[in-house]
């Protein structure tokens, strides 16, 4: 099922407002690997899928209560937790920590992949600090 899907089930019908729609991963360590290049296979996806990243983040309704819900998608790289998958995470949940608003996130994750690993780390560091700070 596509996070789309996911959150046409979980949201009320037009009250979805995205956040972070324009952040894409980069790839600061020019990863190559035997198969195309880490940046080409991005591109791919997102052609595939019609999305940036493998994670869709925004503030809807669920039965008119406004709540900020994150949905991965695994048919992008597997669910593959890119460092913008896990800064579009941590944006999410400091905005619903300020906002005082329910979080939900659904999880379709293959992990991190070896090219991406460090950076996730980081944004799930990020993510750890955000929730102790609320």
């Amino acid at each position: 099922m596509s996070s789309s899907d996911r959150i046409e089930l979980f949201v009320d019908p037009g009250t979805l407002d995205p956040m972070d729609e324009d952040m894409v991963s980069l790839d600061p360590i020019e990863f190559h690997s035997e198969e195309e290049p880490y940046k080409d296979r991005i591109d791919s996806y997102q052609r595939k899928t019609g999305l940036t990243e493998a994670v869709q983040t925004g503030i809807g309704q669920i039965n008119g209560i406004p709540v900020a819900i994150g949905v991965m998608d695994f048919q992008f790289m597997g669910g593959s937790m890119g460092s913008v998958v896990g800064e579009k995470i941590t944006h999410l949940i400091e905005h619903a920590a300020n906002q005082i608003l329910p979080l939900t996130t659904v999880c379709a994750s293959g992990g991190a992949h070896m090219q991406e690993e460090s950076l996730s780390l980081i944004q799930m560091a990020k993510i750890s600090s955000a929730l102790y700070d609320y």
